[in-house]
């Protein structure tokens, strides 16, 4: 299929890089710090115990799920408070996470296919998660960076990915979301009038009840061979601001 894309807007987790080493490792390295500045938290919340109250504070506060630094916050603040731990290591410990969650090992195929595509089109990030493009040292490759805890809303909620459109200043069947989720990339995008673009890594078949992706491929790269395939524009400079 060849359509004009003016812009990109793309997902950050399972599409540039897998998640769940990451969160994996956010445990342990949270573990770890309350050990060494919080013996009493480690001692009541080992690994599987915070896992389980990070996941039982996500549920109980579905109002913030498009925040997840703020149900990371009060995760860490309900451990702090109930082992009886100083208020003040709330802060040094919700670093400790963060530092953490921005030590990503991206797809082997995902940063120079991401080098390509934003030397072709404008790109940014769109993403219902907490990464820093900045600290990963990427931010140079993006046009801009908006997540749903900024725009008040997470996707599939067509206001976000209007936001990035009007921000990239192009028409919203002209720009091509890109992401790994069916529903809250591909579904969510294409009924907010986007053109969409599944990232299939997995080899999985499209079940969703809405209609299929305009794109879909197994790797980035795919993307980025289709788009000089495809290009109808000169190549873009990429620069700007995450």
């Amino acid at each position: 299929m060849n359509f004009p894309v003016l812009a990109i807007t793309l997902d950050l987790d399972d599409t540039l890089w897998p998640f769940a080493p990451i969160g994996a490792r956010i445990d342990q390295v949270l573990h770890d710090w309350m050990r060494v500045h919080s013996p009493a938290t480690a001692a009541m919340y080992p690994v599987e115990a915070m896992r389980e109250l990070r996941v039982r504070t996500f549920d109980d506060n579905p109002h913030l799920h498009y925040d997840l630094s703020a149900l990371r916050r009060l995760t860490l603040t309900e451990a702090l408070e109930k082992s009886g731990a100083s208020m003040d290591l709330l802060e040094p410990a919700y670093e400790a996470f963060y530092a953490a969650r921005n030590q990503v090992e991206f797809y082997p195929d995902a940063l120079d296919a991401l080098r390509r595509i934003a030397a072709r089109v404008p790109v940014a990030a769109v993403s219902n998660g907490n990464a820093d493009l900045a600290r990963i040292g990427i931010g140079e490759l993006f046009a801009f960076q908006l997540g749903s805890r900024e725009f008040g809303a997470a996707k599939p909620d067509p206001g976000i990915f209007h936001a990035a459109c009007a921000r990239l200043g192009v028409a919203h069947h002209q720009v091509l979301h890109v992401g790994d989720h069916a529903e809250m990339d591909v579904a969510g995008a294409m009924r907010a009038g986007l053109r969409g673009c599944w990232i299939n890594r997995e080899a999985q078949a499209w079940t969703h009840a809405a209609p299929p992706p305009d794109l879909q491929f197994d790797t980035l790269t795919g993307l980025a061979d289709w788009l000089d395939d495809n290009a109808s524009l000169p190549p873009h400079h990429a620069g700007g601001t995450a």
